[in-house]
């Protein structure tokens, strides 16, 4: 129990960004190991390869990889345009900016591992025509090209996730727009967002409330006469202790009141966009100190 206390002081929300970190990883594995070697071999090999010895064990390599890769991808395509759907997205929009890299980048991975045993086997075939085996270093080189394209691509994803980035302008305006229309907001200051995990989102906004309309409903629930009453009662008592204790209790009582209107914000913000997990209001103070 206290190494889960110390881990929920340690990360407040959670390790949903976790993910990224292994994605980068990943990503950078590709870019050293797969994209680097890949063309340093093709270049090594330009001026001293040689034909396979045997051409057929070697296209059934490639073919049955293929076949295996080919169906990977076309289970990756799928999770991606699953992803796009449940944000409302479209394919391309979700690839570049959606809030999940990870099945993005399966499926870029798998789109090169394709994408590269084609080029293998087109090499394989230049090869097979013409006898000629720098077409395998070439083919080597623009497969170490295609996989350097592709973990750049999904660094550059997972960066952008991992330093903060906010979430969609189209969510963002609707929770904006809710709080503009609520009568008990008469401003809105300091409105920021941010992507704490896949499809998770933090908010935060400063609120100028509308102290008249918060009174109003808090009247509402509790009934205007019974504090009318107590108002009267204290007020033909000789001293001002008994009016001074009731002014006590109704302030106390207000404050509690503005305490729920946030927390019904709170709950509202959270239906409205469910990805959004955490909601951070604050009253706004006008005279606090500049930031």
């Amino acid at each position: 129990m206290d190494m889960l206390k110390t881990s929920f002081l340690l990360q407040r929300y959670g390790y949903s960004k976790e993910r990224f970190v292994w994605s980068l990883i990943s990503a950078v594995g590709i870019f050293c190991l797969g994209s680097g070697a890949t063309i340093v071999h093709g270049v090594q090999n330009l001026w001293t390869s040689h034909p396979p010895e045997n051409i057929k064990y070697a296209a059934l390599v490639i073919g049955g990889s293929f076949i295996i890769e080919g169906a990977s991808l076309v289970v990756a395509i799928q999770a991606v345009k699953k992803g796009a759907a449940a944000e409302g997205m479209k394919v391309r929009d979700y690839v570049w900016r959606g809030h999940d890299p990870t099945s993005v980048a399966v499926m870029t991975e798998d789109g090169a591992a394709v994408t590269g045993l084609a080029i293998a086997a087109a090499s394989l075939v230049a090869v097979n025509t013409t006898g000629n085996a720098i077409y395998d270093s070439i083919g080597s080189i623009i497969v170490g090209n295609l996989l350097g394209m592709v973990a750049i691509f999904l660094i550059q994803r997972n960066r952008h996730a991992l330093i903060g980035r906010a979430m969609d302008d189209h969510d963002m305006e609707k929770v904006l727009q809710f709080l503009k229309n609520d009568p008990v907001v008469d401003a809105l200051y300091d409105c920021k967002s941010e992507v704490i995990g896949p499809g998770f989102f933090r908010f935060k906004a400063e609120i100028d409330f509308n102290g008249v309309v918060v009174v109003q409903n808090y009247l509402k629930r509790t009934g205007r006469e019974e504090w009318a009453r107590q108002f009267r009662e204290a007020g033909k008592e000789k001293d001002d202790n008994a009016l001074l204790k009731i002014m006590s209790n109704y302030g106390e009582e207000v404050v509690t009141a503005l305490g729920s209107e946030v927390d019904r914000l709170e709950q509202e913000i959270q239906e409205l966009v469910p990805g959004i997990r955490h909601v951070d209001i604050e009253a706004h103070n006008p005279t606090g100190p500049i930031p």
